[in-house]
């Protein structure tokens, strides 16, 4: 496992990183004991970077994580979670209030069981682009009373998440320096894309650590298929669906593809994915540990062709 700074945090984390979201059952309902189980294969295998959100199963990935780490040292492990994204009874809600967002820090830890959060993030601001305040909300109501929160030593670090890097870049410059200090995107640095690349420079510049998020762009690049609610156009969808049959031809999973491309850039300081298997989670650390074949990605990047970076919007 190789370990890299996330920005000027301190934090050293693993460039393999565990997203707690499949404890919350998002995908499909799981094994309680299972999921646990996957948490300690995670710490055990050297991962040390565990990110979640209250808006996972609403509340259950917390509630199911908190089991786990009650039984983990914590200093073994960097925990990561969320404000503004939430959910009740099968409802999706948004609050990207300030008096809402410290409540929810406090909400979390005792779900989690812990007594501080190393990174807490603004959830998905893209979502708030479209409530009353826009993103200048995120900038003058949310992201203050989280700094607020860092100056009382509650949490270590803030961040912003949005599969939109336009946000993010937005939000940075609205705010004074030293206010954000990670970024999380997800779906941007994978096979099928690597937008990221072209926002490397401006996040560096501003000393912000970058985390990388779903290499296999929830599911276009696995092997079991697309999922029915995925939002992508059916070009790309197609795209990727014979990119991993051919990468599977070969004998070589495209998942574990996906996984080792993900991580082969030391400008990311971790890619997060999720699973509540610790089968999976044992492979994926094989997958981390082995040597890509350069030769193979360019023949999928070849086969992805002219969908390369085809975008869709959050849902």
């Amino acid at each position: 496992m190789i370990y890299q700074e996330i920005g000027q945090t301190g934090m050293k984390v693993s460039n393999l990183s565990f997203g707690a979201s499949s404890l919350g059952g998002v995908f499909h309902d799981i094994d309680e004991d299972k999921a646990i189980e996957a948490v300690f294969t995670a710490i055990e295998g050297g991962m040390n970077f565990i990110d979640v959100s209250p808006y996972y199963g609403h509340y259950k990935a917390e509630t199911v994580l908190g089991k786990a780490l009650k039984q983990i040292p914590r200093d073994k492990y960097y925990l990561s979670t969320k404000v503004g994204r939430y959910g009740k009874d099968g409802v999706n809600t948004w609050d990207y209030s300030a008096k809402r967002a410290q409540d929810s820090i406090y909400e979390s830890m005792e779900r989690l069981n812990i007594d501080y959060i190393d990174l807490i993030n603004v959830h998905d601001i893209e979502f708030q682009g479209n409530l009353p305040g826009g993103l200048d909300k995120i900038c003058q109501e949310t992201l203050p009373a989280l700094c607020e929160m860092r100056d009382k030593g509650v949490v270590s670090h803030v961040g912003i998440t949005d599969l939109q890097p336009e946000n993010l870049k937005y939000v940075i410059e609205n705010v004074p320096e030293g206010t954000v200090e990670s970024v999380l995107c997800f779906c941007h640095y994978s096979l099928n894309d690597e937008l990221l690349n072209d926002y490397f420079d401006f996040f560096e510049q501003h000393k912000i650590g970058i985390i990388n998020a779903s290499p296999l762009s929830m599911g276009l690049l696995g092997s079991r298929g697309v999922p029915a609610w995925h939002p992508a156009p059916a070009a790309l969808v197609e795209a990727c669906k014979k990119a991993v049959e051919h990468c599977n031809a070969k004998g070589y999973p495209a998942e574990k593809l996906a996984i080792q491309y993900a991580i082969s850039n030391s400008r990311i300081a971790t890619t997060l994915f999720s699973s509540a298997n610790p089968d999976n989670v044992r492979k994926n650390l094989s997958y981390a540990a082995e040597p890509i074949d350069w030769e193979l990605v360019k023949e999928v990047q070849t086969i992805i062709g002219d969908q390369m970076r085809v975008r869709w919007h959050n849902s």
